[in-house]
């Protein structure tokens, strides 16, 4: 019987790089390529059978006419062609036109009930993210850093252009790490809203599909489903070209993974991966919960310090979850004098923009965090426009950047000459 989970997966690839389905997870139900001429510029799926509230002029032998297929002749938004035949709003004039143009090319005659379907587009998507507990904090450090949301700040960037270029707004809202039963108050959000992006681990699985019922749902780093989609960066590729890095070039016989949130699935499948690549090369892989952080980086921190002072001996890498993990833990080597890379070499994973100008510079993954919200509010709006996603995971392609806290050379830093 198939887990109603169990997803499609299909992997972007820009220009002359297309990924190797070998690396993808071995319970993938089937993996295609699809080629972008950008990040999130995928080719469209297919759309749905007419929809059953929306009767055109009709077509002999074909399926009634839908405001859909308005929208795609005239090369428009839905929200466009909702706004000219409810007469809500004054669109610019040639979007008028051509949404006229379209109705009267097509011989499309909207009855009462598509009216009503049209106009209860509310060009609004909600975008629900996990943050850390609010209250105090250990160190004075790191104390406004829980607000940090460097990774997911930049996402919703990407989502909100993407969105604005639609017509659409967005409707933000965070749950607590710790809140295990957020249902109630996201569903009171997929009322108020056309459909919803949630990051992480927001809901379960079965929560998204119960979600998924009410409004369109994507998520990001979470978990695909056969009612949602995910996006999310190359973590398999990301990771193994990362660990590989460590042990061809640098000869690491030993290397430690400090994981994100514990039930985060893209800390799950990096930390899997780590596994994997170091038995490859008889390397001794270093994990458990003395090594679990909260993607944040007094959460870094917070395990070095308790590992060293209960004596434990460093490995020759430490491979973070992501970049704010090794800026904490970063931090919390050099002061207890221990030198990076000459003691410990370190690593991230995203390529934030804080990581270039660290000291020593953070050897990292580069996603494309933008354009992963980017894609992200695109597939949404082909959902909530009527089309069907043609896979349930889409996976963007990553790169390693090597600089100094791997031992790489470092590019010098320019030289200013001081003046009077």
């Amino acid at each position: 019987m198939p887990d109603d989970t169990t997803p499609d997966r299909t992997v972007l690839s820009t220009g002359d790089t297309t990924f190797d389905s070998s690396l993808l997870p071995a319970d993938a139900a089937a993996t295609d390529v699809l080629t972008a001429d950008r990040f999130g510029s995928a080719a469209p799926a297919d759309p749905l059978g007419a929809d059953p509230l929306s009767q055109g002029a009709g077509r002999k032998g074909a399926a009634p006419l839908t405001i859909y297929d308005v929208a795609r002749h005239a090369g428009v938004s839905i929200a466009s062609v909702s706004r000219v035949l409810n007469g809500h709003a004054t669109p610019r004039p040639e979007t008028r036109d051509r949404v006229l143009r379209a109705v009267a090319e097509l011989g499309f005659v909207p009855d009462g009930a598509a009216r009503a379907l049209s106009s209860r587009l509310k060009e609004i998507i909600a975008v629900v993210y996990r943050r850390a507990p609010l209250g105090p904090v250990d160190d004075p450090v790191f104390e406004d850093e829980s607000e940090n949301l460097a990774f997911v700040d930049v996402i919703n960037r990407g989502v909100q252009i993407t969105a604005q270029h639609r017509g659409f707004d967005l409707l933000l809202s965070s749950v607590d790490v710790d809140d295990h039963a957020p249902g109630p108050r996201i569903a009171n959000l997929a009322g108020k809203s056309d459909g919803m992006l949630l990051h992480d681990r927001v809901l379960t699985p079965s929560g998204i599909v119960r979600l998924a019922d009410r409004v369109p749902v994507v998520t990001l780093a979470g978990t695909p489903t056969r009612a949602s989609v995910n996006i999310s960066g190359d973590n398999i590729r990301g990771m193994r070209d990362l660990i590989t890095h460590l042990i061809e070039a640098h000869d690491c016989a030993s290397i430690a993974f400090l994981s994100g949130h514990i039930d985060s699935p893209d800390s799950v499948a990096r930390a899997r991966v780590v596994r994997e690549t170091a038995a490859e090369y008889g390397v001794r892989v270093i994990t458990g919960p003395h090594w679990t952080g909260e993607y944040s980086a007094a959460g870094g921190a917070r395990v070095i310090r308790t590992l060293l002072d209960a004596g434990t001996a460093l490995p020759d890498a430490i491979a973070c979850a992501n970049d704010q993990t090794a800026l904490g833990v970063l931090y919390a080597l050099h002061e207890r004098g221990y030198q990076v890379p000459g003691d410990v070499k370190i690593t991230g994973f995203d390529d934030i923009p804080v990581a270039r100008h660290l000291m020593p510079p953070l050897t990292t993954v580069r996603q494309p965090i933008q354009d992963l919200g980017a894609m992200a509010f695109d597939v949404l709006y082909s959902m909530i426009s009527g089309e069907r996603p043609a896979e349930r995971q889409l996976v963007l392609p990553v790169q390693v950047v090597v600089r100094g806290s791997c031992g790489c050379p470092t590019e010098p830093l320019p030289s200013y000459t001081r003046t009077a």
